[in-house]
C-alpha cells in the first residue's frame, strides 16, 4: 500500500468553479506506480466513469501514399482485439454497456471510454486489448474500408466538403493538412495489416499519451488501473511528426463550378499560435469579427445587407500552423457582393481595431460559455486532455478569467492589425457565383 500511495502524496489538487456552474471542480495530477499520469476530476454523485486518452500524432502524419490510415485504425480498434474478434469484442461492449469510441485528428489519436463502476476493471481490460493487441481481421477491415469509401463517395458532390478540401489542398500542398483525413479510393486500397500494426506501434506509446479521467473513481483506484491498462504499451513511440509549415495561396481566389443555388464561400488566413502571448487577444477578436450574432460579420452581411443567413469566423490554432477561418453560403448573384463586404469588415477591423463595448461584450461571452465544456463526464474528460495537449498547466481553468481580464483594448488594436490583412486571405467559392473566377 505504501508503494501504491507515495506518488498520490505528490499530486496536485485544484479546485476551481467554472462560469455559471453550480459546484466547484477539482483536477487532481495522478501519477501510477509505474510513472504514468493521468488528470482526474473525482465524481460519486453517478456511478459512471469517463476515460479520455490522447496520443499525439494524428492524420497529418500519415504516408501520402497510404493517407486515411489514422481514420482506418480509429475505425478497426473496436473490431477484435486479443482474443476476441469482432463480433466478441462488440458483445462484451454491449453486454457491459461500456461505450467506447476512437477518433483521429489532424494533430491527435483520441479515444473515449465511459462505462458503468460496477464494470470498471472489465472496461479498462477492453481499452487494454484495443490499444495493445489490436486484430485488425481482414473482414472487419474490408468491412471498414467500405464504410470510408461509402462517405467519401456521399461527399463528392457536398458543396462544403468540396471548399473544404480545395482550400485545404491550396493553403498546404505539401503538408499533410491538405489532405483529406479519410484518404482517398487509392490511398486506402495500399493500406494493408502490416501498416494498421505499425501505426499503433508507432504511435501509442506512454511518451505521447495524454489522460483524463472523470466521476466515480478516487486516486488511489486509478492509480494502478492506469499502469495496468497503459503500463504495456512502448515507453517511445517511433511514428514521424509532421513538419513544422507555412501558409500558401495568399491572397488567391480559386472558383469550382457546380449546379447549386447557393455558392459556398470558404476564406483563411494566418493566425496565431495557442502559446502566443496575444492568443487571449486575438480570440477577442475573432469573436469580435465573428463569433455569434452580435459580430461584425453578421451585423454587415446577414442584418444589414441580407446576403446570407449566416456567417462565422474561428481561430484555430493546429501543431504546425495557426488560422483564421470564415464562412458562409449566399446565393449565387450575390456572392461577389458578399465577398466583398467581407473583405471590407475584415479591413476596417484590422485597421482601426474593435470598441470597446465590443471588447466587453465578446469577452463576457467567451468567458461565461466556457462552463459549456463541462457539462458531462466525457466533455470533462475530453477537456482536460485538451488542455494537456495545449500544454497547459493543470491550474488553467483558474486563471483563464484572469488572462482574458488582462487584455486592454490597445491590445487589441495591436493583434488587430497582426492577424487581420485582407490581402493574404485565401478563397474558394464552389457555386456558379456571377461575377467571379480563378485568381492567380
Amino acid at each position: 500500500m505504501a508503494v501504491l500511495l507515495l506518488p498520490l502524496l505528490t499530486a496536485a489538487f485544484l479546485a476551481w468553479t467554472a462560469p455559471g456552474a453550480s459546484a466547484a471542480v477539482t483536477i487532481e495530477r495522478v501519477v501510477s506506480p509505474g510513472g504514468i499520469v493521468a488528470w482526474l476530476v473525482e465524481d460519486h454523485s453517478v456511478p459512471l466513469i469517463a476515460t479520455h486518452v490522447a496520443f499525439r500524432g494524428g492524420t497529418a502524419s500519415d504516408p501520402a501514399e497510404k493517407n486515411g490510415l489514422a481514420t482506418l485504425v480509429s475505425g478497426l480498434l473496436d473490431e477484435g482485439a486479443g482474443d476476441l474478434d469482432s463480433q466478441s469484442y462488440q458483445r462484451k461492449l454491449s453486454d457491459l454497456s461500456i461505450d467506447l469510441k476512437f477518433d483521429a485528428g489532424l494533430d491527435e489519436f483520441r479515444g473515449s471510454m465511459r462505462t458503468l463502476t460496477q464494470n470498471r476493471d472489465q472496461a479498462f481490460d477492453l481499452l487494454r486489448m484495443a490499444l495493445a493487441q489490436p486484430r485488425f481481421d481482414a473482414e472487419p477491415i474490408e468491412r471498414v474500408k467500405g464504410q470510408i469509401l461509402t462517405i467519401i463517395a456521399s461527399e463528392a458532390d457536398d458543396p462544403d466538403q468540396i471548399a473544404e478540401r480545395a482550400w485545404w489542398q491550396t493553403v498546404f500542398p505539401d503538408h499533410g493538412y491538405g489532405r483529406d483525413p479519410m484518404g482517398s479510393p487509392d490511398t486506402l486500397a495500399r493500406i494493408d495489416q502490416d501498416d494498421l500494426k505499425g501505426f499503433t506501434q508507432g504511435h501509442f506509446a506512454r511518451d505521447r499519451m495524454l489522460i483524463g479521467v472523470v466521476g466515480d473513481i478516487s486516486p488511489a483506484e486509478l492509480a494502478p488501473l492506469l499502469d495496468r491498462t497503459f503500463g504495456g504499451l512502448p515507453a517511445t513511440g517511433t511514428a514521424a511528426s509532421a513538419p513544422k509549415t507555412t501558409l500558401s495561396g495568399a491572397g488567391k481566389t480559386i472558383v469550382i463550378e457546380k449546379p447549386v443555388p447557393q455558392s459556398v464561400i470558404l476564406l483563411g488566413g494566418p493566425g496565431i499560435d495557442r502559446s502566443d502571448p496575444d492568443y487571449y487577444a486575438a480570440a477577442i477578436l475573432i469573436d469580435v469579427l465573428g463569433g455569434g450574432f452580435g459580430s461584425r460579420l453578421t451585423r454587415e452581411v446577414r442584418e444589414d445587407r441580407g446576403l446570407a443567413y449566416s456567417i462565422s469566423a474561428d481561430l484555430a490554432s493546429y501543431d504546425d500552423a495557426s488560422l483564421v477561418l470564415a464562412q458562409t453560403a449566399t446565393q449565387n448573384e450575390r456572392a461577389k457582393d458578399s465577398i466583398a463586404v467581407i473583405r471590407q469588415v475584415w479591413g476596417e477591423l484590422g485597421k482601426d481595431g474593435p470598441t470597446q463595448a465590443e471588447l466587453d461584450d465578446a469577452r463576457s461571452y467567451i468567458l461565461g460559455s466556457y462552463a459549456l465544456h463541462f457539462t458531462n463526464s466525457l466533455a470533462i474528460a475530453s477537456s482536460l486532455v485538451s488542455l494537456q495537449l495545449d500544454h497547459l498547466p493543470i491550474d488553467y481553468p483558474q486563471q483563464r478569467t484572469a488572462l482574458f481580464n488582462k487584455v486592454t483594448l490597445d491590445d487589441m488594436k495591436r493583434v488587430a492589425k497582426r492577424l487581420l490583412d485582407p490581402a493574404v486571405l485565401t478563397w474558394v467559392v464552389v457555386g456558379q457565383p456571377a461575377g467571379l473566377s480563378d485568381t492567380p
